[in-house]
């Protein structure tokens, strides 16, 4: 996995701490109910054998019934009316089928009068059958699963343990999911394998009948701060993103991609799906396989643990110092960010892609380039989409950047 999720996960509720003076809410949750453990090798996976990882001597990793009772019951209590609950790795079903009957069992035994409760789940797919596809139909579980092309891109980063393709065990999991009527969508990790394919990728997906399509872009470092090799440039990431625009728009009304999803919510004046466009790092938090709870899956890390689900509530882990802390990490200005004009949609980017290569959460964000690559591109069709179907105009209010 290389972060993402399926989409939409993110609640709407929102309070800045800043203004209001209470801690922000947390609107959702990514579990790892597997931690980083995946049945998949992919060349380009930053979970596994990080040096921060805190668990890296533990190779087993599963949470218990225990914990999943403790943190259903506490998150049900916490987020009424509505409870969003995301699962993710490394790979999430490893934690087996029972695990997930449990969940739905403790959501129904735990919920209230009224509670709207929806669960996400992102797989590499290839352990999806008819099981799996029959509890996510039942109960209405939106699905990310991950592919990056045919069969000869997806297999030249994305192969099992023993450096085999994954791409027909894929597709058999996704055929089965469409047999089973289980909605989902697809995520697909921009590398050096496809990002000169953009055409190429749109159009396959769209024969298999996708509608629902994420595009993840690949950038990770080495201990100098230069890319690895599978990683994009930010003008590769650009491009593959406009071109990918001029093949959606004529089609805009049946597919979905979520960065334009998430571009139009931004005019619109709502929140993003996305937690890169917003103001602050505050919207999710990360629980791990034994509770421990973190306010970001890419900072899975020793330093930025809030508490955990076991020994503390979510009121109590909102409020920590730590997670203001962390959501402020975005709002650190820079020079460029002041006076950009796109600065009211993107807020300074992703804290992952600003702190990687050089380890400094004041850095521009590293695809910054594409991004005004991509804002210049669809904007104005967006903005003249949103206003003819909502009637009010779509312009952005520029935000200033302080400290948090």
């Amino acid at each position: 996995m290389t972060g993402g999720t399926p989409f939409p996960i993110v609640g709407d509720s929102y309070s800045s701490a800043s203004i209001s003076g209470q801690a922000p809410r947390i609107t959702s949750l990514l579990i790892k109910p597997a931690s980083a453990v995946c049945n998949l090798d992919c060349t380009y996976c930053f979970y596994l054998d990080r040096e921060a990882d805190p668990y890296k001597e533990l190779p087993a990793r599963l949470m218990t019934d225990d914990t999943l009772q403790r943190l259903v019951d506490s998150f049900l209590f916490y987020s009424y009316p509505a409870s969003t609950f995301a699962f993710q790795g490394g790979e999430p079903t490893l934690a087996g089928l029972p695990y997930f009957t449990k969940l739905v069992e403790y959501q129904q035994k735990y919920g209230r009068n009224g509670q709207s409760v929806s669960n996400a789940l992102q797989t590499n797919g290839v352990l999806l059958d008819k099981d799996w596809c029959q509890l996510f139909h039942t109960y209405n579980f939106l699905i990310g699963v991950s592919l990056d092309g045919p069969e000869e891109v997806n297999d030249l980063y994305r192969v099992n343990k023993g450096a085999q393709g994954t791409w027909r065990k894929v597709m058999q999991g996704i055929e089965v999911m469409q047999r089973e009527k289980v909605e989902f969508n697809i995520l697909c990790v921009l590398s050096q394998a496809n990002v000169h394919k953009p055409k190429e990728t749109y159009k396959y997906f769209r024969s298999l009948g996708i509608q629902y399509m994420q595009f993840i872009p690949l950038a990770e470092f080495n201990a100098d701060g230069s890319p690895m090799p599978f990683t994009i440039t930010p003008e590769e990431y650009g491009r593959f993103m406009c071109e990918i625009f001029d093949l959606w728009w004529p089609e805009r009304r049946k597919v979905r991609v979520r960065f334009f999803d998430n571009l139009a919510e931004a005019l619109a004046g709502q929140k993003p799906g996305s937690c890169t466009m917003h103001e602050t790092c505050d919207s999710y938090v990360v629980v791990e396989y034994n509770g421990d709870v973190f306010p970001c899956d890419f900072f899975v890390e020793k330093d930025w643990k809030l508490g955990n689900v076991n020994l503390d509530s979510f009121p109590e882990i909102a409020r920590r110092q730590k997670r203001y802390s962390f959501a402020g990490k975005k709002t650190i200005a820079h020079p460029e960010c002041q006076v950009c004009e796109y600065q009211a949609i993107c807020h300074g980017g992703c804290p992952k892609t600003r702190h990687g290569p050089q380890k400094q959460f004041g850095d521009l964000d590293y695809f910054c380039g594409a991004y005004k690559m991509m804002f210049a591109k669809a904007v104005g069709p967006l903005r003249k989409e949103v206003e003819k179907l909502t009637g009010r105009s779509a312009e952005l209010t520029p935000h200033s950047i302080s400290p948090y």
